[in-house]
């Protein structure tokens, strides 16, 4: 077995479910996912014994932020448990951190399996991982304005203080996170991100160690997304992950071996170039707020069950009118754009009546009739399970558009007394990829 890489950096982006929130939870329905310009990059090197660390310990960095560094130890469970990962407690300002965590677990117990089953010794070694989230993952009310002009901002909050926009950082860090482990422990004839298996690996491996760390099995459009990018977007079934044990119990490797590599997985994602019409871009809108949105599924579900027969109804309307969207995304037919989003738009808060969820608000509704007024905006959706998280528009791309966009979105700020701005970040079709050490120059 040839030895690890050297250090390795990956970033993912984030997504926007810009049609098919709910219905992306059911196989029945699909879901038109977009990636995002922003991405989170984490960066995998080893760190040889030096003062302070032990032998056998990973240390994760996420510097943009206050006290925010984990450090953990690891080692090989018995009965074929895999690698079990347990954070070493270093002072009341640490706090847990359960998607770096147990993806932790997951990706270095299936290096170790396959490194296993080719008959070499564990490729484990003590990690230093550095994270880093472009800023528009998280709204700059706290952003330390001096070091804000970068990709990278420096927070004066902790992690946990800072308020996310909603564009999928879990997801995005957990894939990232993933790949970075797999590049670099394991040699390219084993492990290639750029190859439809590698992708393969890294999707399924990434969707097991999401689920667990969220503590339930989603719909994964996040993850796809941050694997291949812009998709449609058909879920796995549930069952899938199901016979998987706790990492570290008796069998937790040989089970996740099978699942991500044996299991045939019933997941359907066609990235066969979707995009964008030429001259039109997805911006986000960020509110500045963020919603609960697992307990807004949770209502939407449970109305569903009392009335099956009505809310199928329902979901399939909304599936037609989801694909016609789709449809003239694909054909370029801008002129049909502003009604096919309004018909999703009725839709969905039919659906947030019937539901009694705010799936999009009447502030929200107000907001994105202002902006769809304005000449050179075709539309915009509060997206994937809505709430007050960031506004999704589809738009001219030019700068008379953005200016027109920035200066209502200004005036709206001032008299609703609310934080309301356009975010740098853009539609993007790409998924997951390798980075040039360059790009993180500085906070190596």
């Amino acid at each position: 077995m040839p030895t690890a890489n050297a250090t390795v950096a990956v970033s993912a982006p984030g997504k926007v479910l810009l049609a098919g929130g709910y219905l992306v939870l059911d196989r029945s329905y699909t879901g038109l996912v977009l990636g995002l310009s922003a991405r989170i990059s984490v960066v995998t090197g080893e760190i040889h014994d030096a003062q302070g660390v032990q032998l056998s310990e990973i240390v994760v960095d996420s510097p943009q932020f206050v006290d925010a560094r984990w450090r953990y130890g690891y080692h090989l469970a018995p009965d074929k448990g895999g690698i079990k990962v347990t954070q070493i407690q270093a002072g009341p300002t640490i706090t847990a951190n359960p998607f770096v965590e147990t993806t932790l677990g997951y990706a270095l117990t299936y290096i170790d399996a396959v490194v296993s089953s080719r008959g070499s010794h564990s490729a484990v070694k003590p990690l230093r991982l550095i994270i880093l989230a472009d800023n528009d993952y998280y709204s700059h009310s706290h952003a330390d304005k001096a070091s804000s002009s970068g990709r990278f901002a420096k927070f004066p909050v902790t992690l946990k203080g800072a308020n996310k926009t909603g564009l999928g950082s879990s997801a995005a860090l957990v894939t990232s996170l993933t790949a970075s482990l797999l590049a670099h422990h394991l040699p390219s004839s084993i492990f290639d991100l750029s190859s439809k298996q590698g992708k393969q690996t890294l999707h399924n491996l990434a969707q097991a160690a999401h689920c667990a760390a969220q503590g339930k099995v989603g719909s994964g459009f996040d993850v796809a997304a941050a694997v291949y990018g812009s998709c449609t977007y058909r879920r796995f079934s549930p069952d899938i992950l199901k016979a998987l044990p706790e990492p570290g119990a008796p069998g937790f490797s040989e089970k996740l071996l099978e699942v991500v590599d044996g299991q045939t997985w019933d997941v359907e994602v066609q990235d066969d170039g979707l995009s964008l019409p030429p001259g039109v871009v997805l911006r986000m809108c960020d509110v500045d707020c963020g919603s609960q949105t697992v307990s807004m599924v949770k209502k939407v579900l449970s109305w569903r069950n009392q009335d099956e027969q009505h809310s199928t109804a329902l979901w399939n309307d909304l599936q037609s009118k989801n694909e016609e969207l789709a449809a003239v995304l694909k054909a370029g037919s801008l002129d049909q754009l502003p009604g096919k989003l309004n018909r999703v738009r009725e839709l969905i808060r039919q659906l947030g009546r019937e539901a009694d969820v705010p799936i999009e608000p009447d502030t929200q509704t107000a907001l994105l009739d202002g902006i769809s007024s304005i000449d050179g905006v075709y539309g915009g959706v509060v997206p994937g399970a809505g709430g007050y998280d960031a506004l999704a528009l589809l738009m001219r791309d030019d700068d008379q558009t953005q200016s027109q966009v920035e200066d209502f979105l200004a005036k709206w700020s001032r008299e609703k007394d609310a934080k309301v701005k356009l975010l740098g970040v853009k539609g993007e079709v790409e998924g997951v990829r390798q980075e040039s050490l360059d790009v993180y120059a500085g906070w190596l």
